[in-house]
């Protein structure tokens, strides 16, 4: 097992803390091999300013609190921003806006991140099953799974032909093979994707209660995952 990941769930445990927070998540699934947006956090408007001017524009900014899960809901996230002076004004909304929905809300600055392109967006997930354990989920992603719900599902663990059944049971794979002009995804690294969140769902059992990983932005010859989310098991 990962040293570093034992490390991120312990931080979080030690906080007392279910939930991790989006650069622990990231940083978590790096660590098994799965491709991420690069992220900065500043602590005030200034260090956003440098840090905006470093990564280079357009860039994406959301809060970073271990009180606040849902950070559209809290006006936390702050898209297509092109300048120091947006990213300033930026920064104070987001902090504003995330005292506002919680007053007690301890705020540990802002993530920034490059804004990447835009592609067909995927969902890749773990959620519990109370009799079977982890059941490892697959579908469209972005604001389609709720709309579609056109997802498949597995028990953990799950292999290589498991995963290939998960891909082509969605009725929107077409959208994944060039569907009107969309990219034609390797479907091999979807299919990898699947089955080191499987890995990472098994042996952490004890642990890791939830992953969503939405969106994953699919391109033609890789993948990249844009949100991060990860949830831990109770313990007594």
């Amino acid at each position: 097992m990962s040293k570093k990941i034992q490390e991120i769930i312990a931080t979080a445990r030690k906080e007392n803390r279910l939930f991790l927070l989006e650069p622990e998540s990231k940083a978590l699934i790096k660590e098994v091999g799965i491709a991420t947006t690069d992220f900065h956090v500043a602590a005030n408007a200034g260090e956003a300013k440098e840090v905006a001017k470093k990564i280079g524009f357009p860039i994406v900014m959301k809060i970073l609190s271990p009180h606040i899960i849902h950070k559209t809901d809290a006006g936390g996230v702050k898209l297509n921003i092109h300048s120091e002076k947006e990213a300033e004004e930026a920064f104070n909304e987001i902090v504003a806006n995330a005292k506002q929905y919680k007053k007690d809300a301890e705020i540990r600055g802002v993530l920034i991140e490059k804004m990447v392109k835009p592609s067909t967006e995927i969902i890749v997930g773990v959620t519990r099953d109370p009799t079977f354990g982890p059941a490892i989920m697959f579908g469209l992603g972005g604001i389609f799974v709720e709309l579609l719900k056109d997802v498949s599902f597995r028990i953990a663990p799950i292999t290589e032909r498991d995963a290939k059944q998960m891909i082509h049971e969605i009725k929107a794979l077409p959208m994944l093979q060039g569907f009107r002009g969309g990219p034609n995804v390797d479907l091999n690294q979807v299919i990898d994707v699947l089955l080191k969140i499987s890995k990472l769902s098994v042996d952490f059992i004890d642990d890791i209660l939830e992953i969503d990983l939405n969106p994953i932005f699919a391109y033609n010859d890789n993948l990249l995952t844009v949100d991060a989310r990860i949830i831990l098991t109770e313990k007594n």
